[in-house]
């Protein structure tokens, strides 16, 4: 499958999970997982997800501006970087977000 057609699908899988069912991202961390969160180290995909799940708001919609891949490590691995606009209920403006997957 082509790398930039692949990236493009997870980064739509991941956010519309994130969207609609933050629980339904375990699947998607290992226990070696890391998620850096506004400098807060979070490791294992149980910690992850709950980080993500106690996040101050219930409602949100990611619209995604770019998605840019390329190859990492020696097992055929990715780095995708995306950016967009985080739309949150009941706000007038929405926030930029970026953020990077390997």
């Amino acid at each position: 499958m082509d790398p930039d057609a692949l990236a493009k699908a997870f980064v739509e899988h991941y956010y519309t999970t994130f969207d609609t069912n933050r629980p339904g991202l375990a699947n998607l961390y290992q226990e070696g997982s890391m998620l850096t969160f506004e400098g807060q180290k979070i490791q294992g995909s149980q910690n992850i997800v709950a980080k993500l799940t106690s996040l101050p708001f219930q409602q949100c919609h990611h619209a995604i501006t770019t998605v840019d891949c390329q190859p990492s490590g020696v097992n055929a691995g990715m780095l995708v970087f995306v950016s967009g606009n985080l739309q949150l209920a009941g706000e007038q403006h929405a926030l930029k977000f970026s953020q990077g997957y390997n």
